[in-house]
């Protein structure tokens, strides 16, 4: 079996067939974000959504549609302009100088380039060791905490390999090292930003399996971002499609795949290539 198929078998394999919580764990009111300029950019307007403990919840859309910023306003790294972040039971303020709240580390983020997310002057091993203390902080003395060398093995490395810097690594590789990074930390909700879109088609898979799995073993949500709807279709519950700065279709993955509504949607699944040369998109 090819390295592509082993993939794409994986992520089959641990997608959730999970029925959502009545409370949601996150929920997003009238969301807007507008950067500063002149004029100024209003880049999100009027997003609102839930996200329920254990989900996976895909955010697609073309490159520059505001998928980023909402991301870094749920995490709390910008500032919003108008509405609401409830994080279970929480408002998410930005993130100022002092000290991330201890409520706050239950939001985790894997960002697109893991080349710029992990320290170059620091071993993995000590930057896997970060997360495990933000997880400490919170709950000190839980039994049975995974220690650094458990966490490189659960992403496919060796143990040993906790004394190597980010450098030695591939791509795929330090996107690994980020994820159980993050999910050392015990969060209850983990957002990748784009986290495979770096990354060749096989490695892609792997990488996008590995993450589901783990934050299925956790109970993790997951707000994966992508323009990449051929991979997030086999890993999502639920899809968000944004153009523009708003979200104009959402719905169960398949139903959005199979039936969609909007324009938009339609644009982006037919410009997914076809391994057919035929121009039809395959089967749901």
């Amino acid at each position: 079996m090819s390295d592509s198929m082993a993939g794409k078998t994986a992520l089959l394999e641990v997608t959730s067939d999970t029925t959502a919580d009545q409370t949601p764990l996150l929920r997003v009111t009238d969301l807007r974000v507008t950067y500063p300029g002149h004029p100024p950019v209003e880049a999100v307007r009027s997003v609102g959504f839930e996200l329920f403990p254990g989900e996976v919840v895909g955010l697609v859309g073309e490159s520059g549609c505001g998928k980023s910023t909402v991301a870094k306003a749920i995490s709390g790294m910008l500032p919003i302009s108008g509405g609401s972040i409830d994080f279970d039971g929480n408002e998410v303020k930005a993130l100022s100088m002092s000290r991330r709240p201890v409520e706050q580390t239950r939001i985790q983020m894997v960002f697109q380039d893991p080349t710029s997310s992990l320290n170059p002057r620091r071993t993995i091993g000590a930057q896997l060791a970060d997360g495990l203390q933000v997880a400490e902080r919170r709950t000190p003395g839980v039994p049975g905490r995974l220690d650094v060398r458990q966490w490189l093995e659960r992403v496919g490395l060796a143990a040993t390999d906790a004394r190597r810097y980010p450098r030695s690594f591939s791509g795929g590789q330090r996107q690994r090292i980020a994820t159980a990074r993050a999910l050392a930390a015990e969060p209850s909700l983990l957002i990748a930003d784009e986290p495979i879109s770096s990354l060749d088609a096989s490695t892609q898979a792997r990488v996008a399996g590995i993450m589901c799995k783990l934050a299925a073993e956790q109970n993790t949500a997951l707000l994966f971002i992508s323009h990449d709807l051929s991979i997030v279709r086999l890993i999502a519950d639920r899809l968000l499609v944004m153009y523009r700065g708003e979200i104009v279709e959402r719905g169960v993955t398949a139903e959005v795949w199979n039936d969609p509504k909007h324009d938009y949607t339609r644009k982006l699944l037919a410009s997914i290539p076809k391994p057919d040369g035929k121009g039809v998109l395959p089967a749901g």
